[in-house]
């Protein structure tokens, strides 16, 4: 059985915790800045966790599972 490939595109979107926690980017923060709170847009910086309804099918694309 060959070896798996991981999923390059899911490889640069996500990142794992030590603790085994799939982490990605706050979506929203591209364009229509103006109109969004200082706050809201200085929020999305920060890092979220993976749903875990999502986390089952990253972690195959990662190569995890």
């Amino acid at each position: 059985m060959p070896k798996m490939k991981t999923h390059r595109g899911a490889a640069k979107r996500f990142r794992v915790t030590g603790g085994g926690k799939i982490m990605r980017a706050k979506a929203y923060k591209s364009h229509i800045l103006e109109k969004k709170s200082q706050k809201r847009k200085r929020n999305y910086r920060h890092e979220g966790e993976v749903t875990a309804a999502d986390a089952k099918v990253v972690a195959r694309q990662l190569g995890l599972r």
